[in-house]
């Protein structure tokens, strides 16, 4: 089957709420709707989402904006130096009248956690977000509690402050689905920017109903899965991942900018953010431009890039662009 023709007995997507949703936020927030569409995939998709760039860029306001319109739960905690594991999973607490303790939970119980500058807290802090970002659980003495069944984890850090940080570790820079970087807007979007400013300034807020539903969400992600994708484009997936590993294999360039490659998590993550990007856009089924779209993200934070290309100043993303070039689609 080509892989411009649709399979058999499919019909045209409808449109859809999320759709819906993804324009309202994208109506609000000017200059980022590359960022709102890869936070709604990685919704979709199941995973979270860690995203770089410089203060001001409306990246808490995405994130509340999309929590606002699927009725969830949403809490922003900012990291510090001196935050504690017990500040982001909650404490056991003794209540004197009843002679026990009681289990105080803590922000990760949220459908939503905005994560600001995580890369300020210690790596004890950082840790404590690995078991609850990868089996959506929690430990805490000998008791497990689970987390929302929708339960999403958005990170922030800035680039360019490395003073009284702490780098992320490989592990956990593994659970995100994506890493996205953020610039600034043009000119013309900046303007556009100050004008809604100054509207708002103008009038009163008006109240943000709703869009969809966290169920609605739930029943998108079961129909994502079952966004057809073909053989052929499952192996140009796993060709895109194992060039990160052998990329001597592909081009002499890439292989002096590779130190070490991606996990089997990418493949994995491709399909799925593929599969949601189709379903989002409306497509019956999976394109090779769903997946370019998505290898960036993906890609960025799971290779290592060898002391050549960070001495030669090649950044993640050129090296990246360059594997998308060398690796043929089927």
């Amino acid at each position: 089957m080509s892989l411009t023709q649709a399979p058999e007995n499919t019909n045209k997507l409808e449109e859809h709420k999320l759709s819906k949703l993804l324009a309202s936020v994208q109506s609000k927030i000017i200059g980022q709707h590359a960022l709102i569409e890869h936070m709604l995939v990685c919704l979709l998709a199941d995973g979270h989402v860690l995203i770089e760039g410089m203060p001001g860029l409306a990246k808490t306001r995405s994130a509340k904006a999309i929590a606002d319109g699927i009725k969830g739960d949403f809490h922003r905690i900012q990291f510090t130096p001196d935050l504690l594991p017990s500040d982001l999973i909650g404490t056991e607490i003794y209540i004197h009248e009843k002679s026990n303790f009681i289990f105080r939970r803590g922000p990760l119980f949220n459908n939503i956690l905005l994560a600001d500058e995580i890369n300020r807290a210690p790596a004890k802090v950082q840790s404590a977000l690995l078991e609850a970002m990868e089996e959506k659980q929690v430990t805490v003495g000998h008791e497990t509690y689970p987390l929302p069944e929708l339960y999403m984890v958005i990170a922030t850090q800035n680039p360019i402050e490395q003073e009284g940080t702490y780098a992320l570790p490989e592990a956990q820079l593994d659970r995100f689905m994506m890493h996205l970087e953020v610039g600034y807007p043009t000119p013309q979007e900046e303007l556009l920017i100050s004008e809604l400013d100054e509207r708002r300034q103008q009038t009163a807020p008006s109240h943000n109903f709703p869009i969809t539903t966290q169920e609605e969400v739930l029943k998108a992600r079961n129909a994502v899965a079952n966004v057809f994708i073909s053989e052929s484009l499952k192996k140009y997936v796993v060709s895109l991942t194992t060039a990160t590993r052998t990329p001597e294999q592909y081009d002499d360039e890439l292989a002096k900018w590779i130190q070490n490659g991606a996990s089997p998590r990418a493949t994995i993550c491709m399909i799925r953010c593929a599969k949601a990007l189709a379903w989002l856009r409306g497509d019956e089924y999976v394109l090779p431009e769903h997946i370019q779209s998505v290898a960036l993200p993906i890609l960025r934070h799971r290779i290592i890039p060898s002391f050549e290309s960070e001495a030669m100043g090649v950044s993640r993303t050129q090296i990246i662009k360059k594997l998308l070039e060398v690796v043929a689609i089927p």
